[in-house]
């Protein structure tokens, strides 16, 4: 996934939730509708998002220093994880306060008829989001599912951004839902109801976030392709008699390390050993690019 894909992607998000928070608090402020409350919040707390995953793909390139000597890659599943955290507590837990707090004391919605056309931009330009984002997504996703892709995917910026413009479509349509019943019933109980349906979806998210940005926070191995092709690549040149074990892990979404045990000749000299110990590097590095830092163990097969 390219880092370039991933920022454009945040970029459009941000440009889009901005100007859609700001359309959905003027609304608000005419309309008192709590759906429109909620929404606004969601916006806020998403253009929030994309800052953090900004400034962390910002912290992530600084260069590695004495007291992080493997770099700060990890800047920016740090800085997932914060979003998923802001996304839970900050948009989920506050629409399904203020949608509890609508059906216990319900209110008439004034100027309905505003609180849905401005819901219906912010549909249109959410949509414009998500369109960017899934088209950024596809290369870095080729033939998995979309389920598999945020599961999989090394780089927290487009399942991120993916999740939150998908939850933001289905959280408008619930809005849209709830100011349109309570408009047409006059009862404001339907108002709350869709804000809450909206807290709930937020949160849902949210969890998700939370549990993948967790797996990459502990560090997670490469892919299996990418182990293959490591492995692969370590053999390729045959002085290699085989990998004993081999051993992955990211440090950032575009950096790996590889530590590896390998199998080689027992009248192997040193100087042989060093030699074919820098050509199976080049191989890998040559094989997967995100492979930095590469650590090989010469050692005698023993079976």
């Amino acid at each position: 996934m390219s880092a370039a894909g991933g920022s454009r992607a945040v970029i459009a998000a941000l440009s889009a939730n901005i100007g859609i928070a700001v359309i959905k608090f003027a609304a608000f402020l005419i309309t008192s509708s709590s759906s429109m409350l909620a929404e606004s919040v969601h916006s806020l707390v998403d253009s929030g998002n994309q800052g953090l995953l900004l400034l962390g793909g910002n912290r992530a390139r600084q260069a590695a220093t004495p007291e992080h000597p493997f770099g700060y890659g990890r800047n920016r599943y740090v800085y997932g994880f914060l979003v998923a955290l802001c996304l839970f507590s900050v948009g989920g837990l506050f629409a399904l306060y203020e949608g509890v707090e609508k059906i216990r004391h319900p209110h008439h919605i004034k100027d309905p008829a505003v609180a849905i056309g401005v819901l219906i931009v912010a549909v249109a330009l959410e949509g414009w989001s998500f369109r960017t984002a899934v088209h950024e997504s596809q290369s870095a996703k080729g033939t998995a599912s979309w389920v598999q892709f945020i599961r999989r995917a090394k780089s927290p910026d487009l399942p991120v951004v993916l999740l939150e413009d998908f939850a933001a479509l289905i959280g408008l349509a619930l809005a849209i839902v709830g100011v349109s019943l309570s408009a047409a019933t006059g009862n404001g109980v339907w108002d709350g109801i869709g804000t809450t349906a909206i807290g709930v979806l937020l949160i849902c998210v949210a969890v998700v976030l939370v549990i993948e940005t967790k797996s990459l926070l502990l560090g997670e191995s490469a892919s299996p392709e990418a182990n293959d092709r490591i492995a692969a690549a370590l053999v390729a040149g045959g002085d290699i008699g085989r990998v004993i074990h081999l051993r992955t892990m990211h440090l950032g979404p575009e950096e790996l390390l590889v530590g590896a045990k390998i199998a080689v000749r027992p009248e192997a000299t040193f100087a042989q050993v060093a030699q074919l110990i820098d050509e199976a590097e080049a191989r890998v590095r040559a094989a997967e690019p995100a492979a930095r830092l590469i650590y090989l163990e010469p050692d005698v097969d023993r079976g």
